[in-house]
């Protein structure tokens, strides 16, 4: 073997120098678990182990993942991908599935459950859901199996560290405040200000919960641009094909309020705490205002395909039709983004700047210190 050069030993140290700067980055990345919180537009499956009108365990769903899993898109939602990213080798996975107990939870668990709300009434017209309350009952009990087996200091020192997102908030307006009641829509007796009052009032209490059970890094995302979902052009004619504004201005209204309490109150109140504010109708609205420039051809009608001019009346099932190429449509069903828009919005997500997530994006959270 030869005697090396200076410029070999230099060019071999800083390739050393390079790789572990990347190693570094890659672990950086890390985290040790991820805690979710949400509705049909992150469930993993809750909801395939409750009687409930909203599933998704069922072709077409999932065509594009392997199999119908639960989950209310073609492939993967925005947490699997988030996850992925994060450096999680498997998908978090549901909690009421049998398989999601013992070394499995202190990977993370996904508590999230199709129809459910923030509002414990929302979803009632699908029977069986979830809603945030009893989500955070449920981890509470993860959490207790968690601090039995690991003991107190190291299950602290693992929610501390670990990610918990909540996605929610929709259900509380299309299945709720903009669902006719028997007779009489709701909105017609509560005005839109007062509702979104109640949503917040209830809102602080669980996300203060959630941190009082040991959270401390907290992605909450806002309410998509529900007025632009298939479901609502196809239930509100009169919009001719553009989005229906009345669902928007509220979903604005709502956020308005939402990321003041999320990174003006409890960020600075409860100690500790790293809220980020993930701002998916900013992000999502781009892409359907913009959608050529990502590479869609459609924005406004379902891949998956049964009845109305957007596609938006029946729920995807086995009895529905469904576009060849789903990385040409922003939507997968009359309500849920399909997995090419979900990697956009995961991305911009991961590493947006401060009008996708503030104050701070996912990649920066999960690098943070607490």
């Amino acid at each position: 073997m030869g005697i090396l050069s200076t410029g070999d030993f230099m060019v071999g140290f800083l390739a050393l120098v390079a790789i572990h700067s990347l190693m570094g980055n890659c672990w950086a990345d890390k985290i040790p678990a991820s805690f979710i919180f949400g509705d049909s537009l992150v469930d993993a499956g809750n909801n395939n182990y409750i009687v409930s009108l909203s599933k998704a365990n069922y072709i077409p769903n999932g065509i594009d993942f392997g199999q119908p899993t639960g989950r209310y898109t073609n492939g993967r939602t925005i947490v699997d991908i988030i996850g992925q990213e994060l450096g999680l080798q498997e998908f978090t996975p549901p909690y009421l599935a049998p398989t999601t107990r013992g070394p499995v939870v202190l990977k993370g668990v996904n508590y999230a459950s199709g129809g459910g709300g923030i509002l414990n009434h929302t979803g009632k017209i699908f029977g069986g859901r979830i809603n945030l309350d009893a989500q955070l009952d449920n981890f509470a009990n993860t959490r207790q199996d968690i601090i039995s087996s690991i003991g107190s200091s190291e299950a602290m020192n693992l929610f501390r560290t670990s990610i918990f997102s909540v996605t929610i908030g929709s259900n509380d307006f299309i299945n709720n405040y903009l669902t006719p009641v028997i007779s009489v829509p709701e909105q017609k007796l509560v005005s839109p200000a007062t509702f979104v009052d109640t949503m917040i009032s209830r809102y602080t209490l669980q996300l203060t919960r959630l941190y009082d059970l040991g959270a401390r890094k907290i992605i909450v995302a806002n309410v998509g641009p529900i007025g632009c979902i298939p479901f609502e052009r196809d239930t509100n004619p009169m919009a001719g094909d553009g989005c229906v504004a009345f669902p928007n201005e509220v979903a604005k209204m709502f956020n308005l309020r939402l990321k003041r309490l999320v990174v003006e109150e409890l960020r600075s109140t409860l100690v500790g705490s790293l809220f980020v504010y993930a701002d998916v109708y900013n992000v999502f609205g781009d892409v359907i205002q913009n959608y050529t420039s990502y590479g869609f051809e459609v924005a406004n009608s379902s891949c998956c395909f049964a009845a109305g001019k957007f596609g938006g009346l029946i729920p995807c099932g086995p009895t529905s039709k469904f576009c060849r190429d789903r990385s040409k449509y922003v939507f997968w069903d009359p309500y849920h983004p399909s997995d090419a828009a979900n990697v956009i919005i995961a991305n911009r997500l991961m590493d947006g700047d401060d009008a996708d997530c503030f104050p701070s994006n996912i990649r920066q959270l999960a690098q943070a210190s607490t």
